[in-house]
């Protein structure tokens, strides 16, 4: 999935309110916060592949609509909250489509297992040297 701003405009829906925080007299009166809806069931840049993924990773993002939902409130313009909220989403829908690399088990090598025997040995023989003997 390529992720850019100007394709994720044409599928996001917006829902305003009023704010509450900094902002003076003007809280009480423009609808800075912003509700970020993102539908990914019918969305046309995710493959079907990567809505299951997303569906599974997401579940817990979704309203009771089954939209993704990003708030924001933290800026006294509602551009700005609204770019926010996007950057959000876009960080948050690359997260979960990241697929992490799969280990791969290696052997320990013949030279760390002789110089683990080898270290071994000489803790034994330092120990063994600090033994008192008793024969008379």
């Amino acid at each position: 999935m390529n992720l850019n701003k100007a394709d994720l405009q044409r599928e996001i829906y917006y829902k305003t309110s009023r704010s509450g925080g900094k902002g003076g007299q003007n809280v009480n009166k423009v609808s800075t916060k912003v509700e970020l809806l993102f539908d990914i069931n019918n969305s046309a840049l995710c493959t079907d592949e990567e809505k299951l993924l997303l569906n599974d990773k997401l579940q817990n993002r979704f309203n009771k609509d089954g939209l993704v939902q990003v708030i924001c409130d933290e800026e006294r313009s509602q551009f700005l909250n609204k770019e926010i909220a996007v950057e959000r989403l876009i960080v948050l829908l690359t997260n979960a489509l990241h697929k992490p690399k799969v280990r791969k088990p290696s052997k320990v090598s013949k030279a760390a297992k002789l110089a683990r025997l080898g270290n071994k040995k000489m803790q034994s023989a330092k120990k063994a040297d600090r033994k008192k003997s008793f024969d008379f």
